[in-house]
């Protein structure tokens, strides 16, 4: 585990990449005191392709009744 300084991080950020490279953790340090750990990302997981779902839809009864009406019908009946 390697300590870089905040100044020195700041003037070449080539250090704190090469250092990251080497070492795989870094230490942040600020006047000689620790504040932050630096860690490397890790290469995002590629996403899953989705199934199709054209099978579902094709299973769902059309609906007849326009949407509006069922929402109004619903409001009145609440009150």
């Amino acid at each position: 585990m390697k300590t870089l300084g905040i100044r020195e991080m700041r003037a070449s950020y080539g250090a704190l990449e090469t250092a990251l490279k080497e070492e795989g953790e870094v230490i942040l340090t600020h006047h000689g005191k620790p504040f932050a750990r630096v860690l490397p990302i890790e290469a995002p997981i590629p996403p899953k392709k989705m199934p199709s779902l054209a099978k579902h839809r094709a299973k769902i009864p059309f609906q007849t009744i326009p949407s509006e009406v069922l929402i109004r019908a619903d409001r009145d009946a609440r009150g």
